[in-house]
């Protein structure tokens, strides 16, 4: 069976996690600590989710390549919570040190190949069923369709069921999981509770015809007699 703890990572265990997962396709699901990473290490990090009991499974710098795991991937981590933490067989989640309205994978990525090693092992699918992250703000509003969800592979938190998330914002899932990771189209957002969809996408409902009034004085048929 694979490492449940990643090689070459420091770690610092977290005292409380979310308990055994209760099977499914495996998942990796991809968090922000908006924090900047050139200021602020993934330890600084790690010790704030863990004093927050709301431990990841990694925290990831991609900047300076430090990566802090706090549980095994074996366990559930605590950052979706409704119980979405414990589906699938394992449901890893990373937090980047980064900001959602900056996607992170604009960096150098220093330190994810060991990150994305490990979740090979463990059979997360390279792919992201439910499509590129949203950019931040909209990504509120994703559809965190289940039937998606389901499917396992990589997601954004954005588009885990139930979460009200905007991280990790518009990354390039490419650099990520590789160049030939297939491309789902970038999601719609939701509509907005209370608000209907843009008026060029409102069915349009053809008038009814004109009903021409009859006139007050319609013409005499001519008689037969006078026809030639």
């Amino acid at each position: 069976m694979a490492d449940a703890w990643l090689p070459g990572a420091a770690r610092m265990p977290a005292r409380h996690d979310g308990g055994a997962l209760r099977g499914g396709a495996p998942r990796a699901v991809w968090f922000t600590s908006e924090s900047d990473p050139r200021a602020v290490s993934a330890r600084s990090v790690a010790a704030d989710l863990i004093r927050e009991e709301r431990p990841a499974h990694l925290v990831w710098n991609p900047v300076t390549g430090e990566t802090i795991q706090l549980l095994p991937v074996t366990r559930a981590g605590l950052r979706l919570g409704d119980g979405v933490d414990r589906e699938g067989r394992v449901c890893a989640q990373i937090v980047v040190v980064g900001f959602a309205r900056t996607p992170f994978t604009g960096s150098l990525l220093t330190g994810l190949d060991p990150i994305t090693r490990l979740l090979d092992a463990w059979g997360v699918a390279r792919r992201w069923p439910a499509g590129p992250p949203l950019p931040s703000p909209q990504s509120y509003h994703s559809g965190r369709d289940r039937r998606n969800w389901a499917r396992g592979g990589h997601f954004g938190a954005s588009q885990a069921p139930g979460a009200e998330r905007p991280d990790p914002g518009a990354i390039d899932v490419r650099r990520i999981t590789g160049p030939d990771t297939p491309l789902a189209a970038i999601p719609l957002p939701r509509p907005l509770p209370g608000r209907e969809g843009p008026a060029a996408l409102r069915p349009v409902r053809p008038k009814p015809a004109a009903v021409r009034a009859p006139s007050a004085n319609p013409p005499v048929p001519e008689p037969a007699s006078s026809r030639s």
